[in-house]
């Protein structure tokens, strides 16, 4: 699952948001792209699941 995160700007946005994803899903695996602005995640949580993570911790997504 790809992830848009227009918001994403920083190393310390990728550390947030590893952290949130990592809180709801410790076996998630979690790959940032800076340059894109996007976030490919492998995870048994459903897409609606993580976005909604990513939300909650001030990261919308698309």
């Amino acid at each position: 699952m790809t992830f848009t995160i227009p918001d994403m700007s920083c190393g310390h946005c990728t550390a947030a948001i590893e952290a949130a994803i990592k809180a709801a899903d410790p076996a998630a695996t979690i790959t940032c792209d800076l340059a894109a602005h996007t976030v490919t995640v492998r995870s048994a949580l459903s897409d609606a699941a993580i976005a909604a993570t990513l939300a909650g911790a001030g990261y919308p997504a698309t």
